[in-house]
């Protein structure tokens, strides 16, 4: 009975503390991609208009997202009955959104970044290869614009 009241308290405590720094974490998000509504970043290859480029460089951005003990659980019953990983889902959709933004911070007063290109990989957690943390690597070309 003890090990069932644990295995409840664990499970509320991932829940609680999880789905509380998500949303801190949406929520700077959302601010930082606001504030950077302005820099586009895009999968073209070349730049509209070449002839004003006045400099180029790489630019990247890379986070590393891990999944919390509530998410584990959910994950782990729908890995058993099948569907769709919703709680995953979340996890690597803030993982891309947060390496977009550590992108376009690193190129600094770039026009536009182009040719991104994003790269994603699972770090295990155990020898069972669960999934402990999501690794999310953006990168692509910062164009800074001639001043006219």
């Amino acid at each position: 009975m003890e090990q069932l009241i644990l295995f409840a308290v664990l499970v509320l405590l991932g829940y609680f503390f999880g789905r509380n720094a998500e949303r801190k974490h949406l929520q700077s998000i959302r601010e930082r991609e606001e504030a950077f509504r302005h820099l586009p970043a895009i999968m073209l290859k070349r730049p509209l208009d070449e002839h004003m480029i006045a400099e180029y460089r790489l630019v990247n951005g890379s986070a590393v997202i891990a999944i919390d003990y509530f998410k584990r659980l959910v994950a782990s019953l729908v890995n058993l009955f099948g569907g769709s990983m919703i709680s995953y889902e979340s996890l690597v959709d803030r993982a891309r959104r947060e390496a977009i933004l550590r992108m376009k911070e690193d190129a600094g007063d770039a026009s536009e970044i182009i040719n991104i290109r994003i790269e994603t990989s699972a770090i295990s957690k155990s020898a069972q290869q669960s999934v402990g943390a999501v690794e999310v690597l953006a990168y692509g070309t910062a164009i800074y614009r001639k001043q006219v």
